[in-house]
Order: structure tokens, then C-alpha cells, then sequence
């Protein structure tokens, strides 16, 4: 079946309610799956691959910035068989440090923008954000979702915003930030994926990381069924992206699996699924050491991400 997909009927076409305990079960039957070494290792190394190594601090710099991209595109500097990670994510006014520390490499420049991390701003101020970031070298937005107009019932409301952000954004890919801890349901965190997607979002995200709770496995495998309900309707794929409090490589393992159970190996690649990481990276790299050598790594051996 095909429609077209910039229209917010998809919400009420596809939308339906979520089982709650079968969402959580579920997600806690995929959590205590056990990989082999051979696919925990390839597993590791396509977390790396799939990372969006983040800082959204105030202190942030374009010195601290440039530090970071030099993390970004070699996370093992003595081991170059440690791939480079997707993308570099920051805030807006940090985008030429960004694009000029990470010329010549294949990291993405993510900007989160409209007035992140609440969106509490109005949409031209909004659309401007947006445009300026792309227009100094950001191939990649990450957007928030005004979630107040969510969960007023404002759907047609989130839907025209999420249009204008993914127009601002030219050839840009559109991530939209869902801010799932703020939406108090599984119903809405659906509707919510469902709407950003009709609109024109490349990626639904999870979180923007200052909101707890953040990512959760339930929360992502819901948005995970919505891309996948999507894709089977419209025939439009949509990538995931999960983001806050995801600190550990079994979590980032944890999320792998789920994936993979839920839309397949189409969705293993930086292109369709992404990881918000900041201390996540080193754990990565410490479990990569000890799947081939037997021993962990002192975490002295990495540089500070």
C-alpha cells in the first residue's frame, strides 16, 4: 500500500494504541539476548560506526570542538583499524569550528537547532536557526518537536512545524527530537513518531539528553515498529536515532539487537540508525580491546570524549 507521506492522516490511518506490557516485554526478551564474540565485535565496531559523538555543554569552545572532531574521525589514534564515528554533534554557533576541524574526513556536522533543548522559541526564530547552521556546513539537524502543542492534541500544529524545519533544511537531513521523557505515554511517543515522519523527518530521535528519563529500550522499540509501520504503509524509510544516558557497550549492544529484530539488517548502517554518545565512545573502544586481546585496556589509553 503507498500514500503519500506528507500527510498527517497517517497518524490516524496507522496510528492505534500501544500494548504497554507487551512493549516492555518484549524489549526486556531482546535486552537479554547474548552475542557470540565474533558478532559482539562487529557488533562494537558498528556502534562506533553509528555514534554521533555529542557535546552540548556550556563551556563548549571552538577549541574543545576541534579536540573533539580529532576524537570523532580517529578514536583509537594508535589503531586505525577503529573506524571513524557518523557525525560530530553540536550547537549551532559552533558549526565552522566543526566544518573546518573535520574538512576532508567523512564525519557528518550535526547541529541540534530549534532553540534546543526546549523549543520554546517562535518557528521564524526556529527556521533561521536551522537555516544559518546548514548555510555555515551542517549536512545534518537535529530538531526539536514542540511537545506542548503534542500534548494539547495540536497535532496538525507539530506536523506544519516539522514541515518548515525539514524545508529550512535543504539538502540536510532532518533528525526530530521527540523528547520521549516529556510525552507520558508509549500513545503518544507512536503518535509522535508517526507525525514527525509524515512531515518529513529523515530520523525520528529519542531525546535530546536533558530530559530524564532519556533513552529506554520500550521507548525505542515503539519508535522502531512506528518506523516500521511507516515504511510498510508509505514505503518511505526513516532512520532511528537513540540518545541520553546510553553510557555503556552492552546498552549500545542492547539497542543493536532491537533493531535488528524490529526492522532488520536494512537499519544496521550509520545511514538508518545512529547512537547520541559522548562517554559512550571509550567504552566502545575498552570492550573492542577485550573481544581480541582477553584483557581490558586501561581507560588512560583514550583520549577524553
Amino acid at each position: 500500500m503507498t500514500a503519500s507521506t506528507n500527510d498527517v492522516e497517517v497518524v490516524h490511518r496507522i496510528g492505534g494504541s500501544v500494548d504497554e506490557v507487551g512493549a516492555e516485554a518484549r524489549a526486556a526478551m531482546l535486552a537479554s539476548r547474548s552475542l557470540k564474540a565474533e558478532a559482539k565485535l562487529w557488533g562494537l565496531d558498528l556502534a562506533v560506526r553509528c555514534c554521533d559523538l555529542t557535546t552540548l555543554e556550556g563551556a563548549d569552545s571552538p577549541a574543545s570542538v576541534r579536540q573533539l572532531a580529532s576524537k570523532a574521525m580517529r578514536p583509537a589514534p594508535l589503531d586505525h583499524s577503529i573506524p571513524h564515528v557518523a557525525a560530530l554533534c553540536i550547537y549551532p554557533r559552533l558549526v565552522p569550528a566543526a566544518v573546518e576541524a573535520l574538512k576532508g574526513s567523512a564525519v557528518a556536522v550535526a547541529s541540534v537547532a530549534t532553540a534546543f533543548p526546549s523549543g520554546q522559541s517562535a518557528l521564524e526564530l526556529r527556521v533561521a536557526e536551522i537555516e544559518r547552521a546548514h548555510a555555515e556546513g551542517a549536512s545534518e539537524i537535529d530538531s526539536v518537536i514542540s511537545r506542548g502543542a503534542l500534548l494539547a492534541g495540536d497535532d496538525t500544529g507539530v506536523y506544519e512545524e516539522v514541515v518548515a524545519a525539514k524545508k529550512a533544511c535543504g539538502d540536510a537531513h532532518l533528525k526530530v527530537i521527540l523528547e520521549t521523557g516529556e510525552l507520558g505515554s508509549y500513545d503518544r511517543v507512536r503518535r509522535a513518531s508517526l507525525i514527525a515522519m509524515a512531515a518529513g523527518a529523515d530520523f525520528i530521535k529519542t531525546s535530546t539528553g536533558k530530559i530524564a528519563p532519556a533513552a529506554t529500550l520500550p521507548v525505542a522499540l515503539v519508535m522502531a515498529e512506528a518506523i516500521r509501520d511507516f515504511a510498510d504503509f508509505s514505503g518511505r524509510r526513516v532512520g532511528l536515532k537513540v540518545a541520553g544516558g546510553i553510557r555503556s557497550a552492552k546498552d549500545a549492544l542492547r539497542y543493536l539487537v532491537l533493531v535488528h529484530e524490529t526492522l532488520g539488517t536494512e537499519w544496521l548502517t550509520p545511514e538508518r540508525f545512529r547512537i547520541g554518545a559522548s562517554s559512550l565512545l571509550n567504552d566502545l573502544l575498552m570492550q573492542m580491546d577485550k573481544q581480541r586481546s582477553k584483557t581490558y585496556s586501561d581507560s588512560d589509553r583514550y583520549t577524553v570524549a
